[in-house]
C-alpha cells in the first residue's frame, strides 16, 4: 500500500505508478458502463410499472399506504370488547405491543370494524385479548405483505364460549423484490456479454481483425486493457532477494476487495432501496449493511503489514514513520469529525450537539494503534527465516509475539469491562438494546457498559442520536455504534487483517501455501464464532452485534474477511480471471469516494424529489444510480492518474 501523506489531489508521477497498471481502460468500457446504467433505469422503471398494488375489493375502503405496511381491518361480531396487540418476531423477548381496542360487536351480520396499519418486514404475532376478563380470544402468527389489504373476523361458533378467528386476504400484496431481481439480472447480463467480448476479442483472428479497422497503438490499448494484462511487479534488482513479490505491487485483489465493500456501503449509506436487509440490524444479527465496515477495516489492516514492511526495508527511520503514522490518523479523525456534523442549513454549529465517534474516526484511531504498533514490532523482524526452522509453519505468527500479547491483553480489557463494569441501574454484563426487549425490564440500559462508558467519558449529546434499536425495539437513550469500548474489538479486526497481510509477506507468491492459510484462519474463526454465539442471533454467550461490534461479530466478520480474500486473492493475482473492475477503481480512491458520498449526498445527481416516495422501486433506482455515479467517477480519477492521498 502506497503512503499517504497530502490532502492534495493530484497527478501521479509515472515513476509513482510502477505498483498500478501500466495501461489505462478502454472507451469500451466507458461506453459499457453508461450503456448498464441507461438499461438499469429502464429495467427497474419496468419493474415500479409491474410492481403496483392490486385493487380492493369494491366493498372496502383501502387505506393508502407507506412502504413496508399492510392494512388489517378487524370485524367483531360478538358481543364482548377486545384489544389487538402484536409482537414481531425480530424483536427477541420482548412484551406484544397494544395497537387499539375493538369495540362489542351487535351479533352476527352487524360487526364492529377497526382498521390498523401494520408493518411487513418480518412476521408477526397477533393476539386479541378480552379487556374485561383480560382472556385471550384468539392468537395466529402471519407474515403480511406490503401493501396488502387482510381482513380479520372475530365471530361465536355453536358455542357462545369459543370464539372463531379467520384471517381473509382482501387485495393481494406487491411483490416488493421485484426492483431487485429486474437490476440483479441488468448487472449479471452486462457482466456476461462483457465476459463474453473479453474473451472474444482475445482470439487470433479477431486481434487481427481489430489491427486492421483500427490504429497499430489504439488496438493494442483496446486488447491489453484494464480487464486484461495485469499489473507488472516493478521490483528493483537491489531489493528483489529480500522483499516477497506481493510486496513490490499493489495487490488487485486487495484493492478489489476494498472497492467492493466501499460500494456496498455507498449504497447502504445512500438508502439501499429502503429494504429492510440492506440498513443495520436492529440489535443482535447480521444484515448485508452490516458486512461492509469491518471488511474495510481488515483490508486497511492489511494493507498496513505491506506498506510498513516495504517502508522498514528501505530504511526509513522509525520516528518518522511513527510521525506519518500519527498524522494520518489525526487527518482521518479530523475530516471525520467534519462530515458527520453538517450544519449548512441549521446555522452555526452548536458544539453542544457536536457528535464526536463515526466512521473515519474509529478508522484514524484503529490505523493509529495497528500501524503504529506494527512499525515498532516487525522493526527488529525484517527476516528471512529458512524453512528447515522447527516453527516455520507458524513464524508468521509467532515472529510477532509482543503484538499479538498486546492485541489479546487489550480483548481482555474488553471482556472485563463489557461483563464486569458495574453501570448504574442496569445488570452486570448486560447486552441487550434496552427499550422494550429483555420485557421491558431494562428500557434504560442500551449497550450496557459499552453505552454507559460512552455517555460518561463524552455525553450523551455527544453520541448518535438515534440508533437502529429505535426501529424494533423502541430504545430511548442514545447509542453510539462507533463508540469508545466498540474501538478496541475494532483494532482486533485489523491486527487480523494484518494477520493476512504478514502471510502475503512471509510466504511470498507461494499461492497454495497463502490461500490455504486464508482458509486456516477462517475455519478457527469460524469455530470460534459458532461456539460464542451457539449457531443463534441471541441465544449464544456474546451474539453478533454490530452496534456493540462483539467479539463474535469480529470473528465471524474476520471468517467471512479470509474466504472472501482468498476467493479474490485466487481469481485476480493467481489466476487472473478477472481484473477486479469496476470495483477495482473505487479501492484504489477509497477515501475520497467515501467522503465524497457523505459531502454530496442531498445534491443532485445522487438525490432528486422523487414521484412517488413510497415505492421500493425509485428508491432502489435512486440509490443504484448514485452509486454507480461514485463508481464512474472513481473509474474517470484512475484514468486521469488522480489519488486521494492522504
Amino acid at each position: 500500500m502506497q503512503k499517504r501523506n497530502t490532502l492534495d489531489l493530484k497527478k501521479e508521477d509515472p515513476e509513482e505508478e510502477a505498483g498500478r497498471s501500466d495501461v489505462m481502460a478502454s472507451e469500451g468500457e466507458y461506453r459499457w458502463t453508461v450503456s448498464a446504467v441507461i438499461v438499469l433505469l429502464l429495467a427497474v422503471s419496468a419493474a415500479h410499472v409491474t410492481n403496483k398494488p392490486a385493487s380492493s375489493l369494491p366493498h372496502r375502503k383501502t387505506s393508502v399506504l407507506k412502504m413496508d405496511e399492510a392494512a388489517l381491518s378487524v370485524f367483531n361480531e360478538i358481543k364482548e370488547e377486545m384489544s389487538l396487540y402484536v409482537h414481531s418476531d425480530h424483536c427477541y423477548q420482548c412484551l406484544p405491543q397494544e395497537l387499539g381496542t375493538i369495540p362489542a360487536g351487535q351479533g352476527p351480520g352487524t360487526p364492529t370494524t377497526v382498521g390498523f396499519v401494520l408493518g411487513t418486514q418480518h412476521a408477526l404475532t397477533l393476539q386479541l385479548i378480552s379487556t374485561t376478563g383480560k382472556q385471550e380470544l384468539c392468537k395466529f402468527d402471519f407474515h403480511f405483505g406490503e401493501q396488502g389489504n387482510y381482513s380479520l373476523w372475530v365471530k361465536n361458533l355453536i358455542e357462545p364460549s369459543r370464539v372463531s378467528c379467520n384471517l381473509v386476504t382482501d387485495s393481494e400484496p406487491v411483490n416488493s423484490y421485484l426492483p431487485i431481481l429486474f437490476a440483479f439480472l441488468v448487472f449479471a447480463g452486462m457482466a456476461a456479454l462483457y465476459t463474453i467480448w473479453s474473451t472474444v476479442r482475445r482470439m487470433d483472428f479477431v486481434r487481427n481483425l481489430l489491427l486492421r479497422v483500427g490504429s497499430t497503438v489504439e488496438t493494442e490499448r483496446l486488447i491489453n486493457s484494464e480487464l486484461g494484462i495485469p499489473n507488472r511487479l516493478g521490483i528493483t534488482a537491489s531489493t528483489e532477494s529480500i522483499i516477497p513479490p506481493t510486496a513490490g505491487r499493489r495487490l488487485r485483489s486487495l484493492d478489489t476487495f476494498r472497492g467492493l465493500s466501499l460500494v456496498i456501503m455507498v449504497f447502504v449509506n445512500y438508502g439501499g432501496g429502503r429494504y429492510w436487509f440492506f440498513r443495520h440490524e436492529s440489535w443482535n444479527g447480521l444484515t448485508v449493511a452490516d458486512l461492509v465496515f469491518p471488511w474495510f477495516v481488515f483490508i486497511m489492516g492489511t494493507s498496513v503489514g505491506l506498506s510498513l514492511s516495504a517502508s522498514l526495508r528501505r530504511g526509513v527511520k522509525l520516528t518518522h514513520l511513527l510521525g506519518k503514522i500519527f498524522w494520518r490518523g489525526l487527518q482521518l479523525f479530523l475530516i471525520g469529525v467534519i462530515i458527520i456534523n453538517p450544519n449548512h442549513c441549521q446555522g452555526p454549529l452548536s458544539w453542544d450537539s457536536l457528535r464526536i465517534p463515526g466512521v473515519l474516526q474509529r478508522l484514524g484511531f484503529t490505523y493509529l494503534v495497528v500501524a503504529g504498533l506494527d512499525a515498532v514490532v516487525a522493526q527488529e523482524r525484517l527476516i528471512n527465516l529458512s524453512s528447515e526452522t522447527r516453527w516455520y509453519s507458524l513464524h508468521d505468527v509467532l515472529l510477532y509475539w509482543p503484538a499479538w500479547f498486546f492485541v489479546i491483553a487489550l480483548e481482555i480489557l474488553w471482556l472485563c469491562l463489557t461483563f464486569f463494569l458495574p453501570v448504574p441501574g442496569c445488570p452486570t454484563g448486560y447486552l441487550g438494546p434496552g427499550g422494550i426487549g429483555d420485557f421491558g425490564q431494562h428500557p434504560e440500559c442500551t449497550g450496557g457498559a459499552a453505552g454507559y462508558i460512552d455517555r460518561w467519558l463524552l455525553g450523551e449529546n455527544h453520541i448518535y442520536q438515534t440508533p437502529s434499536s429505535r426501529v424494533v425495539y423502541q430504545s430511548s437513550v442514545p447509542f453510539d455504534p462507533e463508540g469508545v469500548l466498540g474501538s478496541i474489538n475494532s483494532i482486533l479486526m485489523a491486527f487480523l487483517g494484518l494477520q493476512a497481510g504478514k502471510i502475503l509477506l512471509h510466504y511470498r507468491d507461494q499461492h497454495r501455501q497463502i490461500i490455504t492459510r486464508f482458509l486456516i484462519w477462517g475455519f478457527i474463526l469460524g469455530i470460534l464464532s459458532a461456539v460464542l454465539t451457539k449457531c443463534s442471533s441471541n441465544k449464544g454467550f456474546i451474539p453478533v452485534n454490530k452496534n456493540l461490534w462483539s467479539f463474535s461479530y469480529v470473528t465471524t466478520l474476520s471468517c467471512f474477511a479470509f474466504v472472501v480474500l482468498s476467493i479474490f486473492y485466487y481469481m485476480i493475482d493467481v489466476k487472473k480471471w478477472w481484473s477486479g473492475a469496476p470495483f477495482f477503481y473505487t479501492g484504489m480512491n477509497s477515501i475520497l469516494v467515501y467522503v465524497g458520498h457523505e459531502v454530496f449526498e442531498e445534491y443532485f445527481p445522487f438525490r432528486w424529489k422523487m414521484s412517488n416516495n413510497q415505492s421500493h422501486a425509485e428508491h432502489l433506482t435512486q440509490n443504484l444510480l448514485a452509486t454507480s455515479i461514485w463508481v464512474f467517477i472513481a473509474y474517470l480519477l484512475y484514468r486521469k492518474k488522480i489519488f486521494w492521498k492522504i
